[in-house]
C-alpha cells in the first residue's frame, strides 16, 4: 500500500495520476494547505520542504517502508518500481527525463507564477501579470512545437512527461491561453484528459478544495505564516 499525503492541486494531480495509471494500490490522505496541514510536524518528517505530494511506501526497494517527497522524484520512484511509462532504453529514457526536468524547472514554477499574479496577488502587478502571462504562452508555443512533431510530449509513447506536464495545463483560462494559438497541444491536451485513469486521477480530493476566499488561508499560503522557523 502506498500512502499519499496530498491536495488537489497539480502537483497533487500528477502522482495521483501516475497511481491510477500504474494500478498500484494506495490511501490518500489529505493535506489542507489552505489550513496549515503541510506545517505540521508528521508532515514535515516526510516532506521537510512543506509541499505536497509525499508517499509513503510501505513496500519499499528493500522491503522496508521509505518515504518520498518532490513530485517529480515521486514519478521517477514510482516508474522504477513498475517500469511503466519511461522507456528502458538510454536514448528515449533521455528523451523523458529532459521534458520531465522541463515540467519541474519551467512550466510548473512559471505557470505557478502566473495563477498567483493573475488570480492572488493582493495587489495587480501589470508588470508582473504580463511577464508571467507571457511566459506561460512562450512556454505553451515551445510545446505546441514539440506536439506538431510527436504524438507525446517526448516522443511516440506516452511516459511520465505527459503525466507531470497535464495537470498544469488544466488551468489555461487562469493563465490567459487561448487555445487557438496551440492546436497541436490542444489535441494532445484532448487526448490526455479523455483517458480513464487520468479523469480517475484529477477528481481525487477534488471535492475537497475550496476557492481561496478567506484571508486566513490566503495568509498560511503566501504569508508570514510560510516563513517561520520550524
Amino acid at each position: 500500500m502506498i500512502e499519499v499525503y496530498s491536495w488537489a492541486t497539480p502537483n497533487g494531480h500528477k502522482v495521483h495520476i501516475m497511481l491510477e495509471e500504474c494500478g498500484l494500490p494506495y490511501r490518500v490522505h489529505a493535506v489542507d494547505i489552505g489550513a496549515g496541514d503541510q506545517f505540521a510536524p508528521e508532515f514535515l518528517a516526510i516532506s521537510p520542504n512543506n509541499k505536497i505530494p509525499a508517499i509513503v511506501d510501505t513496500d519499499g526497494p528493500d522491503g522496508q517502508p521509505i518515504s518520498m517527497f518532490e513530485s517529480g522524484a515521486i514519478l521517477l520512484y514510482l516508474t522504477a518500481k513498475t517500469g511503466k511509462f519511461l522507456p528502458a532504453d538510454v536514448r528515449g529514457k533521455y528523451e523523458v527525463l529532459q521534458w520531465l526536468m522541463f515540467q519541474m524547472g519551467s512550466v510548473g514554477p512559471m505557470l505557478g507564477q502566473a495563477h498567483h499574479f493573475r488570480l492572488y496577488a493582493p495587489e495587480k502587478i501589470p508588470y508582473a501579470i504580463e511577464r508571467y502571462t507571457n511566459e506561460a504562452k512562450r512556454l505553451y508555443g515551445v510545446m505546441n512545437r514539440q506536439i506538431a512533431k510527436h504524438r507525446y510530449i517526448a516522443g511516440d509513447e506516452y511516459t511520465i512527461a505527459d503525466i507531470a506536464i497535464f495537470p498544469w495545463l488544466r488551468s489555461w483560462k487562469n493563465q490567459g491561453i487561448d487555445w487557438n494559438d496551440y492546436p497541436h497541444l490542444k489535441g494532445w491536451f484532448d487526448e490526455i484528459a479523455a483517458r480513464p485513469a487520468v479523469q480517475r486521477g484529477v477528481e481525487v480530493l477534488a471535492d475537497r478544495r475550496k476557492p481561496l476566499v478567506d484571508d486566513k488561508a490566503r495568509e498560511t499560503l503566501f504569508g508570514t505564516t510560510q516563513y517561520r522557523a520550524r
